[in-house]
């Protein structure tokens, strides 16, 4: 089809920009997956509290630092202070540390499964709270999700009677519903300034809580072999937070809502593989049916029925 003169000059831009987006997408979603094993392994080296907070303060100051550089460090508005409480507390502050305190008793790889069930959970809430709609196709989703948990936790499979396994997967679990609690309020709250613009201040947020925490549990940090603990740190608190956030806030920008939402999926597929790799977890074939079955579910549930154009189309 022959294109007006400007448009013709744009086609090129556009598909520049989506293969741009593509592989940083694609390098988010290896970023996010390969913190999972490396959130284990600083546990060797510090107290899960101090894990915690710890890269909540690195993730924050880079955050800080992308937002000075690109111009977009903003102070938060009255209307948006609602959605940094819950946001910072609930999944920047809770969700972390109920994972890095999960990560004691649970492989990195199977808790990764676990945490990004949270689509799941959101699917019924956003029908309770916000009216979405629970169709059929959201309804089979939810149910392949949940066969996907029955997997994970079938006695054959799981050791029903070990507490610390129990008490591991458990805190998994209620990390995931968390987290679908501060997703529904963000798609209720009226958005003042962007959520990556509020980010940092979240990140805020949740570093004074969790460090607060810290303190008051295990007193001042106590750190085992400063090289491995250096290096792991700077992984998830700048490349797997900081700067993984800052590449999403521009993928979203440039790609369709319903690629980004389906490619996430990708993180615990990653997280999974990541964790096999480098920590030599020996996951069971349950694990990868429960993986299947859960992706699946979460695809099924939250893929949109019609291509959402990108922000960038419109804006063109």
């Amino acid at each position: 089809m022959n294109l007006p003169p400007r448009p013709q000059r744009l086609a090129p831009n556009r598909a520049s920009m989506r293969s741009h987006a593509g592989l940083l997408f694609t390098i988010v979603i290896v970023a996010w997956g390969v913190n999972w094993p490396v959130s284990k392994a600083l546990l060797a080296h510090v107290s899960p509290w101090w894990s915690a907070a710890l890269r909540s303060v690195v993730g924050m100051a880079t955050l800080f630092v992308i937002c000075a550089l690109t111009r977009r460090l903003v102070l938060p508005k009255r209307g948006d202070l609602p959605v940094i409480v819950s946001v910072g507390l609930l999944h920047m502050a809770v969700f972390s540390l109920l994972v890095a305190l999960s990560l004691q008793y649970v492989q990195a790889g199977r808790s990764a499964v676990l945490a990004y069930t949270t689509p799941l959970w959101v699917m019924p809430a956003a029908r309770l709270w916000l009216g979405e709609a629970l169709t059929r196709r959201r309804v089979f989703g939810l149910a392949c999700g949940l066969l996907g948990l029955a997997v994970m936790f079938n006695p054959a499979a799981f050791d029903w009677h070990d507490r610390h396994a129990v008490f591991g997967n458990a805190l998994v679990l209620l990390a995931a519903f968390v987290w679908a609690v501060a997703i529904v309020h963000m798609r209720a709250h009226r958005w003042i300034s962007g959520p990556f613009e509020l980010s940092p201040w979240q990140l805020l947020l949740a570093s004074v809580i969790l460090c607060t925490i810290a303190f008051a549990v295990d007193g001042a940090p106590h750190i085992i072999g400063w090289a491995g603990f250096a290096g792991l740190l700077s992984y998830g608190g700048v490349i797997g937070g900081g700067i993984a956030y800052w590449l999403a806030g521009v993928v979203t920008r440039r790609l369709p809502a319903g690629v980004t939402s389906l490619g996430l999926l990708g993180v615990p597929v990653v997280g999974t593989l990541a964790s096999a790799s480098i920590l030599r977890e020996s996951l069971g074939l349950d694990v990868w049916i429960a993986l299947a079955l859960i992706v699946g579910g979460i695809a099924l549930g939250t893929a949109p029925r019609t291509a959402t154009p990108c922000r960038s189309d419109e804006a063109a």
